[in-house]
């Protein structure tokens, strides 16, 4: 067992959850080199390799993703780039390095069908291009590298990047009303939580004990989308007074290019069993965030 102290190596700094990473590891004081995809995209097999001759990382993170569900229907190739060549590249040359793999995933792996939270040993069965690509990442993944972690997460948000929280509170500042899908359920997954997560999953990584596979890691609690917008518009309403009202709209009433799943929500007990890490309640965190982002913007 090495008692080395982690250097954590992490490709798609740029987004949502790559810059939480950045903050959660400064605070942890642990060693780690975070690039966003114009300094190295993971489908660059020398640029990639260059950066890990360079840092000497002891587990690689890849945050990196093509996420724009419903683009990926018009430029499938893309997403699977992406998210399928870029993954399995990464995951060649932890091979030949011996070093582990962290990958997240998502819940459109699955058509959303199930009438309870989605568990890891559930057939996955994704209805759109992104979902595909996701699904061929995680295959190419498990075929080529034994210390591996596949972390499955969904409707994640946060202070940074683009999310559906921030689109919220960009509309609560213009509109008065607006009508939210209430036909979807899922588990809001906060990025400082997510980050967390991810950074257990490092340090056992590099001490070379961790129980390698798949896991699910979401928000504790269920919520619709539009359970989700009233949350965010409530706490809102504490700083700014704004107080817009919210339909109740159904998945047909708001048609998109990509097929959502109707149930989106992730069993995370596999994970607090073996890392011993759970999500604050999705509404806290929702709280939280709200009253960071608008302290930031009054």
């Amino acid at each position: 067992m090495s008692h080395r102290k982690p250097h954590v190596l992490v490709f798609g700094a740029g987004g949502q959850l790559g810059r939480e990473l950045d903050v959660a590891m400064s605070g942890e004081r642990m060693a780690a080199t975070l690039l966003t995809r114009k300094q190295a995209d993971i489908c660059d097999r020398p640029a990639v390799e260059a950066v890990v001759r360079l840092t000497n990382p002891t587990v690689i993170i890849n945050a990196a993703a093509y996420t724009k569900v419903d683009q990926a229907e018009v430029e499938p190739e893309y997403a699977f780039s992406s998210n399928c060549e870029g993954p399995a590249l990464l995951a060649d040359l932890c091979s030949e390095r011996g070093l582990p793999l962290v990958h997240v995933s998502t819940d459109y792996v699955f058509d959303g069908n199930k009438a309870a939270p989605y568990v890891e040993t559930d057939p996955v069965g994704p209805t759109g291009a992104y979902g595909r690509s996701k699904e061929a990442g995680e295959q190419a993944v498990r075929t080529r590298l034994e210390r591996h972690i596949i972390l499955r997460t969904a409707w994640v948000y946060g202070v940074h990047g683009g999310n559906f929280l921030k689109t919220m509170l960009d509309l609560a500042r213009r509109r008065e009303s607006w009508g939210v899908v209430a036909d979807q359920c899922g588990n809001p997954t906060a990025t400082v939580d997510l980050a967390q997560a991810i950074l257990a999953i490092a340090t056992r990584a590099t001490d070379g004990n961790a129980p390698w596979g798949t896991y699910h890691f979401a928000g504790s609690g269920d919520a619709t989308w539009h359970d989700f917008a009233c949350e965010i518009v409530a706490a809102q309403a504490k700083s700014t007074n704004r107080r817009p009202t919210l339909a109740a709209i159904r998945t047909a009433d708001y048609p998109t290019r990509a097929r959502r799943p109707a149930n989106s929500r992730l069993d995370s007990t596999r994970f607090a069993s073996a890392f011993g890490i759970t999500s604050r309640p999705w509404q806290q965190r929702t709280r939280e965030v709200v009253a960071a982002l608008t302290a930031t913007s009054a």
